[in-house]
């Protein structure tokens, strides 16, 4: 545990969870994020691979829930809220207009994103039913946490070389927790092994429409007059603004 969680002259914020915390324990819809500092600066111009989460490690003031437990969606919104207090709402990006193939500048206000509309609640413990296409298999479903997908990262690095890492089948082994009522994860993998391939990407869609998370895409108009769709992602530049 980090000392500044029970700092009490840290400054913080408390910040809306996208997941309203349904996949914790504590259940927490809110949570205290404290704001960069100075001494972040290291961190931020660091070309660590594990940038983002010692940054989350270090800026979460909750001694009871840890950056690898968090789901993807409720990262993001973390990271929003650090970017936005740190260096202001205005997020440039260069966007290319498909009219003329030139690229040219826009501005996302960061403090206008809202929640992503979702087709399909979640039950009390994070996991969605649903019917699968083909199949017609009756199944429930719950998104990845940010540990469980490095877990899969790091399991296909050490995978033989010269043989093909089966990341898809990983990853839907911890997507489905059940199968026609069943939750034994032997039941499970052996429904996995012939799903058809169009269940297997209704199951990557279907998460990825209804996972709680910020609307990351916002419509700008390019000089020939069009609108077109940019989405935020938060590559080495989203935290370097003016450095």
């Amino acid at each position: 545990m980090n000392d500044h969680r029970l700092d009490p002259t840290i400054a913080y914020d408390v910040i809306s969870l996208p997941s309203q915390g349904i996949y914790y324990p504590n259940k927490k819809k809110t949570i205290k994020v404290a704001y960069l500092t100075a001494a972040d600066e290291n961190l931020l111009m660091s070309n660590s691979p594990d940038m983002v989460t010692q940054l989350i490690r270090s800026k979460l003031y909750e001694p009871d829930l840890r950056p690898d437990e968090l789901m993807q969606g409720d990262i993001e919104a973390i990271l929003i809220f650090l970017r936005n207090t740190a260096f202001g709402p205005e997020y440039k990006v260069k966007v290319n207009d498909p009219d003329t193939g030139n690229l040219f500048d826009a501005t996302i206000l960061l403090d206008e994103l809202n929640f992503a509309e979702i087709e399909v609640e979640p039950n009390e413990k994070g996991q969605y039913e649903t019917i699968l296409p083909k199949s017609q298999a009756n199944v429930k479903l719950k998104p990845l946490t940010t540990k469980e997908t490095r877990e899969i990262d790091d399991t296909a690095k050490t995978y033989p070389t010269g043989r093909i890492a089966p990341r898809v089948t990983w990853m839907l082994q911890k997507q489905i927790v059940e199968v026609e009522g069943s939750s034994a994860q032997e039941d499970i993998n052996k429904f996995i092994q012939s799903m058809p391939i169009s269940d297997s990407k209704y199951v990557r869609e279907f998460l990825d429409k209804n996972e709680p998370r910020l609307d990351l895409r916002k419509s700008v108009i390019t000089p020939s007059g069009k609108k077109v769709d940019v989405r935020i992602n938060f590559g080495v530049e989203f935290f370097r603004p003016f450095f």
